[in-house]
């Protein structure tokens, strides 16, 4: 990527994306640093292929110019996640943007529940998006749903763990790595994994490690990729280890 040319022509580019920073503010802070770099029209088409909650760090695929046709098609690939569970206890977010609302008993749970429990959830489930989301619901997002007191009703969708492991047991922590379908909810993973152990629970770390081949080992922080972009030879040594075929 020397010319604004190439950035117009497409570029795929690999983003750590940081914890609470929102998947917009990474695709802006890109674009700002792009367009600095080049001499690039006023708007340029630029997207990312998958938004990540701000509570949820890992990678962000940003596309630009003619490989934004190509978001569809990786948003479609299966996705792998790291994170924890917090056992004993759920949230109205299922994660730690809201509040315990209700805690559980967890003197029951042992290794092999856990372990037991884990079969439960691989291969094509049901799952219900969380009522803290960007779903819409008669037009209106299911988050403003929530953060005004209404009550909607929602419908369950299929979904596929293809790989669901325990990496940790430290009660009330559980550690995971879930490798998953498009449109997957690990929050609702956390809560139903805990609903199924007769309990509760809600997720309080999440990063995206995967999204099909790419992985986030190859990403940069959006403050790194400023950085880089200065340096051309660099940035193309960054694109050539992410894209080989781009460059």
């Amino acid at each position: 990527m020397k010319t604004a040319e190439e950035v117009l022509n497409g570029q795929v580019m690999l983003i750590d994306k940081p914890l609470t920073w929102s998947s917009f503010q990474a695709v802006n802070k890109l674009k700002y640093s792009i367009k600095r770099r080049f001499d690039l029209p006023k708007k340029f088409k630029i997207g990312h292929a998958g938004t990540l909650d701000p509570l949820a760090s890992g990678l962000l695929i940003i596309c630009t110019g003619k490989f934004t046709k190509k978001i569809t098609e990786i948003q479609a690939q299966p996705k792998e996640y790291t994170g924890t569970f917090f056992i004993g206890a759920t949230t109205p977010s299922y994660d730690l943007e809201t509040e315990i609302d209700q805690t559980y008993p967890i003197t029951h749970i042992d290794d092999a529940l856990i372990h037991q429990t884990v079969v439960q959830f691989l291969g094509e489930i049901d799952q219900k998006p969380p009522v803290f989301s960007a779903i819409k619901k008669d037009g209106v997002r299911l988050y403003e749903h929530a953060r005004a007191g209404v009550e909607v009703e929602i419908t369950s969708r299929k979904t596929t763990i293809y790989e669901f492991e325990i990496t940790r047991i430290a009660l009330p922590e559980i550690d995971f790595r879930v490798v998953c379908s498009k449109g997957t909810y690990i929050r609702s993973l956390a809560y139903d994994f805990g609903k199924a152990m007769q309990s509760g629970s809600h997720l309080t770390a999440l990063r995206r490690t995967k999204i099909g081949d790419y992985k986030v080992e190859n990403a940069l922080t959006p403050e790194e990729f400023e950085k880089v972009i200065l340096n051309l030879k660099q940035l193309n040594n960054f694109i050539l280890r992410t894209h080989p075929f781009i460059v």
